[in-house]
């Protein structure tokens, strides 16, 4: 195939001309990647070569597919360093055909069989090639693209096998502690804020999961974003201590379970009265959208990416929060009579089930699961959120082979506690135990 021109022939006006890109950019390029390199004359002008116009058009092209200027510029260098021109195997306007570096962003195929070969890599325990994906993937991908679609969804599919019993405890630990090294390396070597205005992201207490609350802090200040990475677990009377120091414009939080969004709700209550903005978010809230309502705050909707727009239009301008609706008064007494029984509650269940000719300690995983989630379903005002609990649970108890029947057992014997050890003050808990729970 007969290689393109070399020879130094157009000045950088007729290259603007023909390309489209600006000459500061043109300069920048060349500075930060040497590429293109153009000759200069005497008068140290530039002057281009029709291979050098056909760089250019070559990364313009990339871009267009989804790359950042500095990952085509990655790929072009390595296409050259394994023996192959660019220029002849994607030319511009039309994708190149190197197995290992065919780009098809439009239908997201490469990124997925990336994702593919990390987990397969995480379930194989083998770090190293863990990293070599990661490394291939940042180098073709913008690291936003990579980092939702080969960390956040690849753990969310970990997460899933984990659940359904077709993955480790220890694959799941291996493939979230990659991820979360990676993106605090990310973090780590990002530049400093150019947008006005700090932003405080974390988890309420009882919330462990970091990984979203990281990945969306990532996100925003990849837009430039000052943003206070809080962690895990924020007790509520010690948040003063970051409003104080911080300022906040937005405080986002995120919750993933039942129990961490009845604290969210007690937090975001805590944020009204020291008159901050509040955005909140997480699995749970698409798993049981009426909780969205129970939370005094800006919801972000149900994709992190989506949720982008929504803090800077919040950002933007102070807007009102949706006022959360109110627990009805027999779920607060009911709430805090439960509390105060539960050292009752737990003998009665035991006993109910050795009478059953159980043991309790077959009913580890459940443990006070149970408990827990009705008192945070009183907080939140809604008892049949523990329903998605429940199910959640029965699922669980099911991928390990102990069944559905288990549970049954475990529900009959804490319905009978209920009924034994609580007065008209847990009525609401026992109606609705009779109502809903026994048909699980």
């Amino acid at each position: 195939m007969q290689q393109t021109r070399k020879t130094p022939t157009f000045n950088m006006k007729a290259v603007v001309r023909d390309t489209g890109i600006r000459p500061d950019t043109l300069r920048a390029w060349e500075r930060r990647y040497d590429l293109p390199n153009p000759d200069r004359t005497e008068g140290g002008h530039r002057i281009y070569s029709q291979r050098d116009v056909d760089i250019l058009k070559w990364l313009m092209a990339r871009q267009e597919e989804g790359l950042i200027i500095s990952h085509a510029v990655e790929l072009f260098k390595r296409l050259e360093s394994e023996g192959q021109d660019p220029i002849v195997v994607g030319g511009p306007g039309r994708r190149h055909e190197a197995p290992e570096a065919r780009v098809a962003i439009s239908s997201g195929g490469t990124i997925q069989q990336m994702r593919t070969a990390w987990l397969a890599a995480c379930g194989a325990f083998d770090e190293a090639a863990a990293k070599r994906v990661l490394s291939e993937a940042f180098a073709l991908f913008p690291p936003e693209q990579v980092c939702v679609e080969v960390l956040q969804k690849g753990l969310a599919m970990v997460g899933q096998g984990w659940y359904e019993g077709t993955t480790t405890v220890h694959q799941e630990h291996f493939a979230s502690a990659m991820a979360m090294r990676r993106l605090e390396a990310l973090l780590t070597g990002m530049p400093a804020a150019s947008r006005p205005g700090k932003i405080l992201v974390g988890c309420p207490p009882l919330e462990e999961h970091t990984f979203g609350p990281m990945l969306f802090t990532f996100l925003l200040r990849r837009r430039g974003w000052d943003v206070v990475y809080l962690g895990a677990n924020i007790p509520i009377e010690r948040l003063s201590l970051a409003l104080d120091a911080v300022r906040p414009k937005l405080s986002v939080f995120l919750a993933q379970r039942l129990v961490s969004a009845a604290n969210l709700f007690e937090l975001a209550g805590y944020l009204a009265g020291q008159g901050a903005q509040l955005a909140f978010g997480g699995r749970i809230f698409v798993d049981a959208p009426a909780l969205q309502s129970r939370i005094e705050g800006h919801y972000l909707g149900d994709e992190l990416t989506g949720a982008i727009p929504i803090v800077e239009r919040l950002l933007a301008r102070q807007e009102p929060a949706p006022v959360a609706e109110p627990a009805p008064a027999e779920y607060e007494i009911a709430l805090h009579y439960l509390e105060q029984r539960k050292p009752a509650l737990d003998l009665a269940v035991a006993e109910s089930l050795t009478a059953e000719g159980g043991s309790p300690s077959q009913f580890a995983v459940t443990g006070d699961f149970l408990t827990r989630s009705i008192s945070a379903a009183l907080r939140l005002g809604d008892l049949d959120l523990v329903a998605a609990e429940l199910e959640w649970i029965g699922g669980l108890l099911g991928s390990r082979e102990q069944g559905p029947s288990l549970l049954t057992t475990y529900l009959a014997a804490y319905h009978q506690a209920l009924v034994a050890t609580l007065d008209e003050r847990g009525q609401p808990v026992i109606n609705w135990f009779e109502a809903q729970a026994m048909q699980v």
